[in-house]
């Protein structure tokens, strides 16, 4: 479990934890993480409102969605788009001369999220 606060005795909380499912993918963050997403068009400083919000855990409560928590958003702002590592490829086949490479980035954009919020 990742905690960005320590709870103490100094009235310091526990982070807010969510499960957001966008682009197929299901992301773990908090306030604060960097996250790679799938390429959205967005222009960098822009806000992105996530809905789909799976789970939330708020220090020891949980609150599980069905399959939606209801009423609960996690906004990001868009930092940049960028490219992730080169995928090469090679089919072979065992005729001469028969074969193919290839390759291809894919392009992410890169957002921080700002605020998880449950209602």
């Amino acid at each position: 479990m990742r905690v960005a606060a320590a709870s103490g005795m100094d009235g310091e909380s526990e982070a807010m934890i969510a499960i957001i499912r966008d682009g197929g993918k299901q992301y773990r963050v908090s306030e604060g993480d960097t996250v790679a997403i799938e390429r959205r068009e967005a222009a960098p400083g822009s806000r992105i409102e996530f809905s789909e919000v799976l789970s939330i855990e708020e220090g020891e409560r949980i609150h599980v969605g069905k399959p939606l928590v209801a009423g609960a958003r996690v906004v990001a702002e868009v930092l940049a788009e960028a490219k992730g590592p080169k995928v090469r490829y090679h089919h072979f086949r065992r005729r001469e001369g028969s074969h193919t490479r290839a390759g291809h980035r894919q392009v992410y954009t890169q957002v921080r999220i700002e605020s998880i919020q449950a209602k």
